[in-house]
């Protein structure tokens, strides 16, 4: 299950108009399992590919990577070049560098507990034109979206 807080310029949750939010999961799976399924950019194709239908890696250097990463965001379709950071079992940090959402950022930090894993996750998403507008005006539950994805990492990391 997630859990999430919602932070905005104003500090209002209910009047949320930017994609910049905290959450957190507990996966009943250890730490080292759920960081694999979490960070392998290189298997999203493969797992989830109803979020990433397509996915190419353009180089990789130690723990960096940076990725052309084709991401369904709820209803929104977003094409971008991503800079995957990782410092294994403890953190995946993603900087989007190019694409649709230029200048996000998602970190992803690994605490092992006695019967499982918490993730926490901080999320500030950048949209561009019209995508901007539409969150702007409710049109993308952009939290609840992202959610669906953790869950279903989550789900696999568990199975």
């Amino acid at each position: 299950m997630i859990s999430s807080t919602v932070y905005t310029l104003g500090g209002e949750a209910a009047k949320a108009t930017l994609p910049k939010f905290s959450s957190q999961i507990i996966v009943n799976a250890n730490r080292a399992c759920v960081f694999e399924v979490f960070s392998n950019y290189e298997n999203y194709q493969k797992i989830v590919p109803q979020h990433f239908p397509s996915v190419r890696i353009r180089s990789v250097r130690g723990d960096l990577a940076v990725v052309e990463e084709h991401f369904n965001l709820g209803a929104m379709e977003l094409l971008i070049m991503a800079r995957h950071v990782s410092k294994k079992p403890i953190l995946h940090e993603v900087f989007i560098i190019g694409g649709d959402a230029k200048g996000s950022h998602i970190k992803q930090e690994f605490i092992e507990l006695d019967s499982g894993t918490k993730v926490l996750i901080d999320v500030d998403f950048k949209f561009k034109g019209k995508m901007k507008i539409s969150h702007m005006f409710g049109k993308n539950p952009v939290m609840d979206d992202y959610g669906k994805i953790l869950n279903d990492f989550a789900k696999i990391a568990e199975n």
